[in-house]
């Protein structure tokens, strides 16, 4: 996965791709791996790093979805619930089971979430992750110990899934490649070329160098999220938006106030959101919001509405009323909900994905959620499938094998995101002694894992592997600065970029890294 020879061979290339993808977030990643698992030429562009935006943001849950079933949306649910068994099947080294208690605090609370809940389990059938069960006061306490005690008369156990987002998209991105897709982030489309009013070609710029090259195509999909409008508008600047804009903010947290192996899910607030509190990596992750933006930007920051509202509502739930000063990392990210109309209520518009097709053929797929991207891959290349009458052929994702996959990876300690790969990193990691020792001395990230994020994850810069190879960043925003001129000197040596460069690296990444701190 060496970048950079991607690129020149591009630039120089005139092949003729059977599908082009714009967007490297978990739907383009997911249709790049449908297509090129069925044998199709599939060539993917990102604008900056996989995930940048959206994907590695999430509250890191492969879940069915409880507000969904609320809203009486059964049928997104119930594919959800199928998908999340797909996902642990294929990905075992990332996806695991993870037991939620919805703490009851009125006595209409148990029997009501108590039925919504075996619902729940009866949508998922066989593929379920274990049965839910009331529990008394003193089980309850067991479980979560920091659960606030005042008027708890007991809780509902539930199960779901947690997965680590960021990873499991790069090793969707390695696999992919794999089956004979060309994945490029920091390559930006720019424009697209039309014969006969019908889009043949991308006009591409790689972000690095700045030269562009075309990329010639017999169908384009538009995977972009958040930024769906924007690539339709440049195939027709008339064309109406279809996506609204929702923030999702998450409060990271020491282990100390869910010290437990069970997270906790407030199905209603005041204003009708669904929240979580989930042990996460040695962490707690509490979230999510649901806020209304219209500026849509790569880099999104919580707002301090949002970080209040959060604080406020874990101190209901939690003995320990967490502090803005507890905060190990503040983080936003957001999500493409399609609509039709003109509500901005965001917590009431469905996660259904929809697919549209211009009149000069451009595909955009849009909507959706984490756990159900294979779903959408699939359905955005029946789609091309059928548009450009495209040889045919039968997805085999269902059962694929992702990258890493290893079902017993939590032998591997702290390098058990790797799965399969942890043996090869082990290795590098005796090559040299500075490459085991510690990049920061209260986390097990190795220094060897930025030479392996180069070499073999496509790492581009120091946030790419704070950020997302190993999420640092979100799980400590200040040992991630404090890390930053060691991964710097690392990559450099690998990347040979020089001391401007390095200099530069670390002032942009301290300044990213501020934003993750609340004041």
């Amino acid at each position: 996965m060496k970048r950079d020879n991607l690129i020149a061979i591009k630039i120089a290339s005139t092949t003729l791709w059977d599908i082009a993808i714009i967007g490297g977030g978990a739907t383009g990643v997911g249709a790049a791996l449908e297509g090129a698992s069925r044998g199709y030429k599939v060539l993917l562009i990102e604008q900056s790093d996989f995930g940048k935006a959206t994907s590695s943001r999430s509250t890191k849950l492969a879940h069915g979805g409880v507000r969904y079933l609320q809203q009486g949306n059964i049928s997104l649910v119930l594919e959800a619930l199928k998908e999340r068994g797909i996902m642990r099947n294929n990905a075992p080294h990332l996806v695991h089971e993870l037991p939620f208690i919805v703490p009851v605090y009125d006595w209409w609370e148990g029997p009501f979430y108590g039925i919504g809940l075996k619902i729940y389990d009866m949508l998922a059938g066989k593929a379920g992750f274990g049965p839910s069960k009331f529990l008394s006061k003193e089980e309850t306490i067991e479980s979560i110990p920091t659960v606030e005690i005042e008027g708890l008369k007991g809780g509902i156990i539930y199960h779901d899934g947690q997965f680590n987002d960021a990873r499991l998209l790069i090793n969707l991105v390695q696999t992919a490649n794999e089956q004979g897709a060309t994945m490029l982030n920091y390559v930006k489309a720019v424009a697209f070329t039309k014969e006969n009013d019908r889009i043949t070609s991308i006009e591409a710029q790689d972000i690095d160098t700045g030269k562009n090259f075309n990329i010639k195509a017999k169908v384009i999909i538009n995977a972009t999220g958040v930024f769906t409008d924007s690539v339709r508008k440049m195939d027709d600047n008339q064309t109406q938006d279809i996506i609204t804009g929702s923030q999702g903010v998450h409060l990271v947290l020491n282990k100390s106030f869910l010290p437990g192996d069970s997270g906790i899910m407030v199905p209603h607030t005041q204003d009708g959101r669904v929240l979580f509190a989930v042990p996460w990596q040695g962490r707690t992750l509490i979230g999510t919001t649901d806020t209304f933006v219209n500026n849509y930007t790569l880099e999104p920051i919580p707002f301090e509405s949002e970080i209040t509202f959060l604080l406020e509502y874990a101190a209901k739930y939690l003995t320990k009323d967490p502090q803005k000063s507890d905060i190990k990392s503040a983080f936003a990210g957001l999500r493409p909900l399609v609509t039709k109309s003109n509500n901005n209520d965001t917590a009431s518009i469905s996660r259904d994905h929809s697919i549209s097709i211009s009149k000069s053929g451009l595909i955009s797929i849009s909507g959706g959620k984490w756990t159900t991207y294979r779903r959408m891959g699939e359905d955005a290349i029946e789609q091309a499938i059928l548009l450009r009458n495209l040889p045919k052929s039968e997805s085999v994702s269902g059962t694929l094998q992702i990258h890493g996959y290893h079902k017993n990876s939590h032998n591997y300690g702290a390098l058990s995101h790797y799965g399969s790969d942890a043996n090869k990193i082990e290795e590098l990691l005796n090559e040299k002694h500075e490459y085991s020792e510690l990049l920061h001395p209260e986390h097990t990230i190795r220094k060897g894992e930025i030479v392996w994020a180069v070499r073999n994850e496509m790492a581009k810069n120091i946030e790419d592997f704070l950020a997302r190879r190993t999420q640092l960043l979100i799980l400590d925003a200040k040992a991630s600065i404090e890390s930053a001129p060691i991964v710097a000197k690392i990559m450099d040596k690998e990347l040979r970029r020089g001391r401007r460069w390095r200099k530069n690296q670390i002032q942009q990444y301290i300044k990213l890294a501020n934003n993750y701190i609340p004041d």
